[in-house]
Protein backbone atom coordinates (compact mmCIF):
# COMPACT_ATOMS: atom_id res chain seq x y z
CA UNK A 1 0.00 0.00 0.00
CA UNK A 2 1.19 3.57 -0.78
CA UNK A 3 2.22 5.78 1.95
CA UNK A 4 0.17 8.82 0.72
CA UNK A 5 -3.00 6.50 1.04
CA UNK A 6 -2.36 5.43 4.65
CA UNK A 7 -1.54 9.23 5.46
CA UNK A 8 -5.05 9.97 3.70
CA UNK A 9 -7.13 7.17 6.04
CA UNK A 10 -5.36 8.75 8.91
CA UNK A 11 -6.25 12.01 8.06
CA UNK A 12 -9.99 10.87 7.67
CA UNK A 13 -10.34 9.00 10.82
CA UNK A 14 -8.64 12.07 12.47
CA UNK A 15 -11.64 14.12 10.91
CA UNK A 16 -13.98 12.02 12.16
CA UNK A 17 -12.77 12.47 15.53
CA UNK A 18 -12.43 15.93 15.26
CA UNK A 19 -16.04 15.97 14.61
CA UNK A 20 -17.12 13.68 17.49
CA UNK A 21 -15.22 15.17 19.74
CA UNK A 22 -14.43 18.78 18.85
CA UNK A 23 -10.66 19.08 19.96
CA UNK A 24 -8.71 21.34 17.79
CA UNK A 25 -5.56 19.54 17.72
CA UNK A 26 -7.26 16.45 16.15
CA UNK A 27 -8.18 18.73 13.57
CA UNK A 28 -4.49 20.03 13.52
CA UNK A 29 -3.09 16.86 13.46
CA UNK A 30 -5.30 15.92 10.01
CA UNK A 31 -4.36 18.71 8.40
CA UNK A 32 -0.57 17.87 8.88
CA UNK A 33 -1.33 14.51 7.53
CA UNK A 34 -2.59 16.29 4.56
CA UNK A 35 1.03 17.98 4.24
CA UNK A 36 2.48 14.72 4.59
CA UNK A 37 0.49 13.04 1.77
CA UNK A 38 1.48 15.95 -0.32
CA UNK A 39 4.83 15.42 0.64
CA UNK A 40 4.74 11.87 -0.60
CA UNK A 41 2.93 12.32 -3.91
CA UNK A 42 5.91 14.97 -4.65
CA UNK A 43 7.95 11.80 -3.70
CA UNK A 44 10.22 13.03 -0.91
CA UNK A 45 10.70 10.26 1.40
CA UNK A 46 9.53 8.94 4.93
CA UNK A 47 11.44 10.95 7.38
CA UNK A 48 10.86 13.83 5.68
CA UNK A 49 7.41 13.02 5.15
CA UNK A 50 6.93 12.95 8.91
CA UNK A 51 8.99 15.79 9.63
CA UNK A 52 6.30 17.68 7.43
CA UNK A 53 3.62 16.20 9.03
CA UNK A 54 4.52 17.43 12.50
CA UNK A 55 5.96 21.14 10.80
CA UNK A 56 2.03 21.48 9.28
CA UNK A 57 0.47 20.24 12.34
CA UNK A 58 2.05 22.79 15.01
CA UNK A 59 1.50 25.72 12.36
CA UNK A 60 -2.06 24.28 11.52
CA UNK A 61 -2.70 24.99 15.57
CA UNK A 62 -0.91 28.20 15.55
CA UNK A 63 -3.16 29.38 12.90
CA UNK A 64 -6.51 27.79 13.70
CA UNK A 65 -6.53 28.34 17.69
CA UNK A 66 -6.87 32.23 17.53
CA UNK A 67 -9.44 31.67 15.17
CA UNK A 68 -11.54 29.35 17.01
CA UNK A 69 -10.70 31.52 19.90
CA UNK A 70 -11.92 34.51 18.48
CA UNK A 71 -15.07 32.30 16.90
CA UNK A 72 -15.87 31.16 20.25
CA UNK A 73 -15.54 34.56 22.01
CA UNK A 74 -17.79 36.23 19.43
CA UNK A 75 -20.74 33.85 19.84
CA UNK A 76 -24.13 35.69 20.86
CA UNK A 77 -24.03 36.23 25.06
CA UNK A 78 -27.30 34.00 25.19
CA UNK A 79 -25.13 31.07 24.10
CA UNK A 80 -22.26 31.68 26.39
CA UNK A 81 -25.38 31.89 28.80
CA UNK A 82 -26.63 28.51 28.33
CA UNK A 83 -23.60 26.62 28.46
CA UNK A 84 -23.18 27.74 32.24
CA UNK A 85 -25.88 25.38 34.23
CA UNK A 86 -26.89 25.53 38.04
CA UNK A 87 -25.92 28.51 40.06
CA UNK A 88 -23.45 29.68 37.48
CA UNK A 89 -26.20 30.24 35.37
CA UNK A 90 -27.23 33.41 37.33
CA UNK A 91 -24.30 35.28 36.98
CA UNK A 92 -24.83 38.16 34.11
CA UNK A 93 -28.75 37.44 34.09
CA UNK A 94 -30.95 40.60 35.42
CA UNK A 95 -33.74 40.52 37.93
CA UNK A 96 -36.59 42.76 38.88
CA UNK A 97 -37.06 43.76 42.45
CA UNK A 98 -39.94 41.69 44.33
CA UNK A 99 -38.98 43.07 47.71
CA UNK A 100 -36.81 45.92 48.68
CA UNK A 101 -33.23 45.57 49.40
CA UNK A 102 -32.25 47.09 52.51
CA UNK A 103 -28.68 48.17 53.19
CA UNK A 104 -27.22 45.09 55.11
CA UNK A 105 -30.27 43.31 54.74
CA UNK A 106 -31.55 40.71 52.20
CA UNK A 107 -34.43 41.22 49.55
CA UNK A 108 -35.81 39.22 47.07
CA UNK A 109 -36.11 38.94 43.15
CA UNK A 110 -37.35 37.52 40.66
CA UNK A 111 -36.04 36.01 37.38
CA UNK A 112 -37.87 33.77 34.90
CA UNK A 113 -40.56 33.26 37.06
CA UNK A 114 -38.44 32.34 40.15
CA UNK A 115 -38.26 34.18 43.50
CA UNK A 116 -34.89 34.76 44.82
CA UNK A 117 -33.16 35.61 47.94
CA UNK A 118 -30.54 38.55 47.21
CA UNK A 119 -28.28 41.24 48.84
CA UNK A 120 -26.79 44.07 47.99
CA UNK A 121 -23.14 44.65 49.85
CA UNK A 122 -22.04 47.55 47.49
CA UNK A 123 -25.17 49.19 47.99
CA UNK A 124 -26.12 52.66 50.46
CA UNK A 125 -29.39 52.67 50.13
CA UNK A 126 -32.81 50.86 49.59
CA UNK A 127 -32.96 49.20 46.55
CA UNK A 128 -36.80 49.64 45.54
CA UNK A 129 -39.22 47.17 44.29
CA UNK A 130 -39.34 46.90 40.53
CA UNK A 131 -35.67 48.01 39.84
CA UNK A 132 -33.70 46.23 37.90
CA UNK A 133 -30.47 44.57 39.08
CA UNK A 134 -27.72 41.96 37.91
CA UNK A 135 -26.79 39.75 39.67
CA UNK A 136 -22.64 39.10 40.04
CA UNK A 137 -22.16 36.59 42.53
CA UNK A 138 -23.84 34.26 45.30
CA UNK A 139 -23.06 32.46 48.42
CA UNK A 140 -24.81 28.97 48.80
CA UNK A 141 -28.49 30.82 47.49
CA UNK A 142 -28.21 34.27 48.13
CA UNK A 143 -27.39 36.37 45.00
CA UNK A 144 -25.21 39.28 45.18
CA UNK A 145 -27.10 42.28 42.78
CA UNK A 146 -26.08 45.49 41.54
CA UNK A 147 -28.31 47.86 39.98
CA UNK A 148 -28.11 48.08 36.25
CA UNK A 149 -26.98 51.23 34.88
Amino acid sequence: MDSWIIWLIVAAVLVVVEILSQMVWTLCLAVGCLGALVADLCGVDIPWQIAIMALTSVVAYLVLMPWFKRWHDHSSPHDRHESRTGMDALIGRKAVVIADIEPGMTGRVRIDGDNWQVRAPKLDATVDCGCEVVVVFYDGNILDVEIVK
